[in-house]
């Protein structure tokens, strides 16, 4: 499966017609592999013939969801037990954890899948690069990031999802010049230092890469995370989206406008409710094969994520279509007063009111037909009422949801919980 595999650094560089060439003749391989190895795929594929296999036809191939994987996780397994060398566990953020099995080649297509995206950010040999998410508890992200920085030549300081103390020290002794995190603990590493009388700016941090919360909206400005992370350290913020199924990463480049597709890696939909392919720039669930993974390959993974593409050339030279922020995940979305909404949606709206100092959204089921959508939220200025805000929002979203008007530490007493890295605003009571 990897004789071609590290081939394609500069794949993103080439036409279109180029791309799409070399995806076809990938895409088939991959197919042909999943119908004679996988006994998921061998069922599956039984009426197609994939000799002329094209692009267009893939929307004729089934999808393939979470529960098939969690119900017949055996059939997914395309290799020999003994080939086996990497077993982990998706965060079940959504449900019920998954069970991935990788093989050394799956290992190694992950390095090359990491390096390019991290080369992308402009990453390179002369970094060191502070990895605070976790490289056990069979998570496979720290592993990926740490296979990507080896793989491109940096240097990587594996310190995992340490206490805020030992970053700093780590920081202080080891003298990274990029970390790899979620950004609401990089909001408190920065603001810990910045109470110690320290300044994060001048710590030699010059990149930061954001992992598991959106720092983007949907015109790809900056949210409130996004700007106070810039504050905090005056460093680039570079996004990256991935999922421990698909072991493929979109990630931003130095012109931070959406997350590149790495065409030789991967092919990715977005579909609708339905299924059914929608146009650049319009927001579904996010659908990807993931090209050439031996142990558990898959075919039309449906994410759960929502985002849209983005189809026109990046201005960092690369034709690769790029992946939006995720905008919420499908079993998030909300229905009031018959608007469709994310709750992104609603943390880009609340972000722009300056203010709101912070805020946590609950939602209950009120009928069959329509949510009921509570924004409780600590504002700066008193005379700032519930009614305003609900205005304000009605002008972004098409509805008015419930305000409650708290106080901050109430807020955070919510948003904040133990062992988590990442701030809980959505409450979905449903």
């Amino acid at each position: 499966m990897t004789d071609e595999l590290f081939g394609y650094h500069d794949i993103g560089f080439s036409s279109s017609g180029v791309i799409k060439k070399l995806q076809e003749k990938i895409l088939r391989r991959h197919l042909v592999y999943c119908k004679k190895h996988s006994p998921h795929y061998r069922k599956k594929f039984k009426k197609f013939d994939f000799d002329n296999f094209s692009l267009n036809r893939l929307h004729e191939l089934p999808f393939t969801v979470k529960s098939d994987i969690s119900r017949c996780n055996e059939d997914f397994l395309a290799v020999a037990c003994d080939k086996i060398v990497d077993i982990v566990m998706t965060s079940g953020t959504t449900g019920l954890p998954l069970k991935m099995m990788y093989t050394g080649a799956d290992l190694d297509r992950l390095a090359y899948n990491e390096e390019k995206s991290l080369a992308g950010c402009g990453i390179t040999d002369k970094d060191r690069v502070l990895l605070t998410c976790t490289l056990d508890r069979c998570f496979i992200a720290g592993l990926a990031y740490f296979l990507g920085v080896r793989s491109i030549g940096a240097a990587a300081v594996r310190n995992g999802q340490n206490s805020l103390e030992s970053q700093v020290e780590i920081i202080k002794l080891m003298r990274p010049t990029i970390i790899v995190g979620v950004p609401s603990f990089l909001i408190k590493l920065g603001m810990y230092i910045a109470n110690t009388g320290a300044d994060p700016r001048k710590t030699g941090i010059t990149g930061l890469v954001c992992i598991g919360e959106p720092v983007r909206d949907m015109d790809l400005k900056l949210l409130k995370t996004g700007k106070d992370l810039t504050n905090i350290w005056n460093a680039n913020l570079f996004s990256t989206y991935a999922s421990t199924e698909t072991v493929t990463t979109f990630c931003e480049c130095e012109q931070q406008e959406g997350g590149h597709l790495h065409p030789d890696l991967a092919i990715a939909e977005i579909v609708d409710e339905l299924g059914n392919p929608v146009p650049s720039g319009t927001a579904g669930e996010v659908v990807i094969t993931p090209l050439s993974v031996e142990g558990m390959p898959l075919v039309r993974y449906k994410t759960g994520d929502i985002s849209f593409l983005i189809d026109e050339p990046c201005q960092c030279g690369r034709f690769t279509p790029r992946l939006g922020p995720i905008l919420g995940r499908k079993k998030q979305m909300i229905k009031l007063k018959g608007t469709t909404l994310y709750p992104q949606s609603i943390y880009s709206a609340l972000n722009e009111i300056d203010e709101i100092e912070d805020y946590y959204i609950v939602v209950t089921s009120k009928n069959l037909l329509s949510d009921e959508v509570v924004i409780h939220t600590a504002v700066n200025d008193k005379i700032y009422t519930a009614q305003k805000i609900a205005t304000k929002l009605r002008a972004k979203l098409r509805v008015k949801p419930d305000i409650v008007i708290t106080d901050k530490k109430n807020v955070e007493k919510h948003i904040n919980r133990p062992g988590s890295r990442k701030h809980i605003r959505f409450i979905d009571r449903r």
